[in-house]
Order: C-alpha cells, then structure tokens, then sequence
C-alpha cells in the first residue's frame, strides 16, 4: 500500500471494533485484557448506539458501566465521532475522524455496526413531523420538547411501545398506536413468548399497560398524512374503515435492516438480509466476527449476549456453555420477530403513482414502476443517487417492486472531498474470494 500524503496517519489496532452500541461494548469487555491493543469505533459522540443513547438526564447506567472499564483499561482506545470511508484492503480501513482522515490497520475486527429504519412510502410521508418510530425515540433521548403535542404511532412490532413509552415520558400527548397486525396475529405472538420467552412477554405487557391499553389498535394502517408546509393530520384505516385524526407528529416504524454496507464490503457472506455467522459468532472470514442487529434484530439482551461471545473467541478467550444455550434462546426470539412483524404485501398499496419513493433526488412511484431492476431505474431517474446513497430508498424499492439491490459500494458514506482525493491517491488491493450471496 501506497500513502501518498503524509498528513494520512496511521492507527494499528490487534482488535477492531466497529460500533458501540450493546454488542460493541460488550466486545470490547470481553476481550480487554487479552490483546495489546483494541481500538473500539463509532461515529457518535460517545457510546451506547440507539438502544443505550444518552438522553438529557444522563447516559444509560448499563453503558456507563462498561465503558467505565473500559476506559480503566489501558490496552483500550475508544475513537468517537469517527466513520468508516473506505475499505482499502483486506486489513486496513480508511476513515475520517474529528482529527481528520486517518488509515487503520487492524489484524482482527468485530462488526457490531447495528441496523437502520426500513421507512416505506404513502403519501404525506416526507411531511415535517412525520419521522421513523427510532428516529422520535432518539429526538425525545436529545431533548425535544414533546408537552402537548400530538402523537400517533403507526406500523408493527414491539418497538412501538417502547417509543409510546417515550412520548409519554416526555410528556407528549399520545393519541394512538396504530398497529398493522392483526389480533390473531398478536395473540398468537403473545402466548409464544409467554411459554419461551416469559420475560418479553411481562415487558411487553407492562409497557402496554402504561401507555393505556385502548390506545393500542390492531389491524390498523396508517394510510395517508395531511398538512402544507407541516403535518396536521393522519388518515387511518381499520376494517376498510378510514378515520382522520389531526396531529403534530407521525411516527412510523415498519421493522429494521440490518447496516450490511461494511460487511459487502470485507466479502462476509450475507443471507436473508443479514451476516451469516457460527456458534462463535465468526462471519465467513476468518478474521471478522459480527455480533448484534447486524446478524438478526433481537434486541439488546441478544446484542449483548453476541457481543460477549465475539470478543472472547477473537482473542481466543473461554467463553461458558451457557452463553451459547442464551444465545441460542435470544435467536429464537429474534426469529420469532421477523417472522411476526415482517413488513405485510398490503403495505404496498399505500405507495401511491405521485408518492415519492426517493425524497433526496424527488423521483416518485409513478416514474419507477417502469423499470424492472434497481440498476436501470437508477441510470434513468438518479434513484439512490442522493445524500443517503439508496439507504433509505433501496430498502423501499426492494419492498415495493422486489428488486435486487446490488451491494455496497465506496465511498460507504458521502466523504469530505479531501477523503476521496486521498483515496484516489492510494493503491488499494482488491479483496479476494467473493463470498457474498
């Protein structure tokens, strides 16, 4: 490898760990003490991820904990506010940090990089007030002002509760969950997690009961949002019925995906929308582990539990028996998640001809259904071809149409034009053995 400019410095890392969240976190406890050296990355300010996000009072406890140990420990560098530009080659990343862009070489590294909203179309959707369901959790954890405003909740899965919870805390007025599940589903979700998983089901109910149970409707889509210049109000719909309710903020949450962009890019191998990995949590390459959302959404117990038994087999640490039998369990649940919250067919048909699917380039529905393939919409509309580089508009049209979104390519995020030029300027190697499929 070449480094044309010498300001490009370089970090070296026996162990590198990309993403802070529970599973990073708990990584980096698990193997401390066992290697010289463990560089522990994020792109926020300080650890967490979305789960442990600080909020105003004061950062989750757990996550104090463990990065108080952390810091205790000398062999640990904590780099935040740092993101992942490139892949250079097989052993080295290029990425940009307050202190500018830096080289990092590292001899073995555990993905912990988490998932993102799945945001689907309808019409209104790009409305001020209208957000993902994590997305208002993390703007509620920043310290915006909720009192009196009016909220609906819209889509499927467990993590409309715990942001119901959110908003009410934060003093917002919550006027209705509106789940897309049916009844029959729920109860069926329900009594599984009572005889398997009797805790989610205890949490899951108490966080039910104090958002107030008739809050929370079932077979309920959200159809349409209302407003000029700001949302005014919903349309949803219930039993072929539609209802307009007037508020001040939507949020929608219809499942996560998987962040899949730096493992594309290693070759791990990828199936069924996240990182395929052994009982020990390695990937396909024998030098990359993942642990977290990244190999399944499941929640943070799983995320831990992952994270745990990554860090001790990269540094070839014991780990117990009993965290695989947990781990195994965690997995079940999160199986159990996808295969009841799946985003439902009939969601499609809230996207409207004239709705917009790509909102950083304004391409709409109508203009895309043209097209067969991701590649060729792309070609003619600039679909994918804004800020979010197809994160958020990929995930939508592999929904809505079926296709094919190809892999990730570099840049991973939009650079600074210094970035690019450097990389422009270094010889990368290729990577070997393909292994995606």
């Amino acid at each position: 490898m070449r480094v044309v400019d010498p300001t490009c410095e370089m970090i070296s890392a026996s162990l590198l760990i990309i993403g802070a969240g529970p599973a990073g976190l708990a990584a980096a406890l698990a193997a401390s003490g066992s290697t010289k050296n463990i560089v522990l990355l994020d792109e926020n300010s300080e650890a967490g991820g979305q789960i442990w996000r600080r909020n105003v009072e004061q950062i989750n406890p757990k996550a104090w904990q463990i990065v108080s140990q952390l810091v205790a420990q000398s062999s640990v560098q904590l780099l935040f506010g740092a993101r992942v530009v490139a892949v250079i080659n097989k052993k080295c990343l290029l990425i940009e940090t307050p202190d500018g862009t830096q080289q990092l070489h590292w001899e073995k590294l555990i993905l912990c990089n988490g998932a993102r909203e799945l945001l689907l179309p309808f019409p209104g959707w790009t409305l001020p007030g209208v957000t993902g369901a994590g997305g208002l959790q993390a703007l509620i954890k920043s310290g915006a002002n909720l009192q009196g405003m009016r909220v609906v909740i819209a889509g499927s899965g467990p993590l409309l509760l715990a942001v119901a919870a959110s908003v009410i805390k934060a003093h917002g007025k919550l006027l209705m969950i509106a789940e897309q599940r049916s009844a029959i589903d729920l109860l069926r979700f329900s009594i599984k997690i009572f005889f398997a998983h009797r805790q989610k089901f205890w949490q899951a109910l108490f966080l039910l009961w104090a958002i107030k149970p008739w809050r929370y409707r079932h077979s309920t889509t959200i159809s349409a949002a209302h407003g000029d210049q700001q949302l005014k109000s919903v349309t949803i719909t219930q039993a072929g019925k539609n209802e307009q309710i007037a508020c001040d903020l939507l949020a929608c949450g219809f499942g996560l995906r998987a962040n899949l962009e730096l493992a594309e890019l290693l070759q791990c191998q990828i199936k069924s929308g996240v990182v395929v990995v052994d009982e020990n949590q390695r990937t396909s390459r024998e030098d990359v582990w993942a642990a977290g959302e990244v190999t399944s959404i499941g929640g943070v117990e799983k995320a831990l539990l992952e994270g745990r038994i990554a860090g001790h087999s990269a540094v070839s640490k014991k780990f117990g028996k009993n965290d695989i039998v947990e781990q195994r369990h965690a997995s079940l649940f999160s199986a159990l998640l996808q295969t009841t919250f799946l985003p439902d067919p009939v969601l499609r048909k809230l996207c409207k001809p004239d709705t917009l699917v790509c909102r950083c380039e304004d391409v709409t529905a109508q203009e895309l259904e043209k097209f067969s393939d991701w590649r060729t919409a792309k070609l003619m509309t600039r679909v994918g071809m804004g800020a979010c580089q197809g994160k958020l508009c990929g995930g939508a049209c592999e929904f809505l149409y079926g296709w094919d979104i190809p892999a990730a390519r570099q840049p991973v995020f939009p650079a600074k034009a210094a970035s690019l030029a450097l990389l422009a300027d270094i010889q990368c190697e290729p990577l070997d053995d393909r292994k995606n499929n």
